[in-house]
């Protein structure tokens, strides 16, 4: 069983914070066996659908060479040139399959890390510079480990094969003359059996590590009882900070919206999502500034305050909207709502002449 630093057992399964934070570092389960087997079946792949056209692709090649060198004579600028067209065939034809590889690794890279990213695990880290800590992974019981999963693969792979490379070896074609096609024709028929063979001995590999890797992280991943109260002290401490700071903000709010609601001339509704609180003085501001606004809970608030202090209250949902979206609080209206906010303000005065001339407004017109 696992064991933390402290020395002290990992027998609890991992919190959902544990498990984001491993995924953030790197540390999930992968098998590079994986990887290898779905590399292989790619380049595989790959190489059986441009199998005719490499073959007619290094025949053409052949018979050029062929006529050039029986029309050429030789030289290094010659042979240069030869060699040169050479790698440039041989190129065009590999390069598929190597992009085929590496996008097979990629993506199998990729599905066993659900194509997260994880920035902590490219980080640099320095101590894997250190010459004594090499000698450490050497010699160490995981590079012994190492060395007996290799035997045992090679044993896996031997084992698949080795009824195929016995017959083969007891084939007449290496013991009788025989032509050419026929000896292509063999060969390429024993690629093909010991290449099943090796596929399939991989597809057990692969899964067998697969499985292993899962159960290694699975038991890596695992807290000490101790890790897990002091995550949950964590968390809680956390949530009560975030709980302080939301009910100040609350606080600081109500405080506004008590000292700012009732100096406002009118109050804009939604009528019951929205509300929004506005004043206008000619002699101090250019255009009405907006003291708050709410939504919801916040708006209901504002009602309220506005009917204890008699202030005005004018349902007006297209004003409302654009009042709340596009003016801030402190703030005076955007041009485009002075003259639907003055109509508003108009009626207000029109029907509260004499609060507002007891208030000094001017109301006139």
């Amino acid at each position: 069983m696992a064991e933390s630093e402290s020395g002290q057992e990992k027998t609890e399964m991992p919190t959902p914070k544990k498990l984001q934070e491993l995924m953030e570092a790197g540390q999930f389960a992968r098998s590079q066996e994986v990887q290898t087997l779905i590399l292989l079946l790619a380049s595989i792949l790959i190489l059986t659908i441009m199998a005719p056209k490499i073959v007619e692709a290094f025949r053409i090649y052949m018979i050029s060479t062929f006529q050039q060198l029986a029309t050429t004579r030789v030289t290094p600028e010659s042979f240069m040139g030869m060699f040169s067209h050479f790698m440039l065939t041989a190129g065009a034809l590999i390069l598929p399959v190597m992009g085929a590889g590496l996008l097979a690794g990629l993506i199998s890279g990729g599905m066993q890390s659900q194509f997260r990213t994880s920035p902590k695990a490219i980080e640099p880290k320095f101590s894997k510079l250190n010459p004594l800590s090499g000698f450490k992974r050497i010699f160490s019981s995981q590079s012994v480990a190492k060395l007996v999963v290799s035997l045992m693969k090679f044993v896996v792979i031997f084992g698949f094969t080795y009824p195929v490379l016995r017959e083969v070896l007891e084939d007449p074609v290496f013991y009788t003359a025989t032509d050419l096609m026929h000896l292509m024709a063999f060969m390429g028929d024993t690629a093909q059996s010991v290449g099943i063979r090796v596929i399939a001995g991989m597809v057990v590999i692969a899964a067998a590590d697969y499985a292993y890797q899962q159960w290694k992280n699975e038991e890596d991943s695992k807290m000490t009882k101790q890790e897990i109260k002091d995550e949950n002290k964590q968390v809680e401490g956390n949530l009560l900070v975030k709980g302080e700071m939301r009910r100040r903000r609350r606080q600081m709010l109500m405080e506004t919206l008590n000292s700012e609601v009732p100096q406002a001339d009118v109050i804009v509704t939604n009528p019951t999502h929205l509300a929004i609180a506005l004043k206008y003085d000619r002699d101090a501001m250019g255009a009405p500034r907006v003291l708050a606004k709410g939504a919801r809970y916040n708006a209901l608030r504002i009602r309220e305050i506005a009917r204890k202090h008699e202030v005005p209250v004018v349902e007006n949902k297209p004003v409302a909207r654009l009042l709340f979206k596009n003016c801030k609080v402190g703030q005076e209206i955007i041009p485009e709502l002075f003259a639907a906010v003055a109509e508003i303000l108009a009626y207000v005065y029109r029907t509260n002449r004499f609060k507002y001339y007891t208030r000094g407004q001017n109301v006139t017109g």
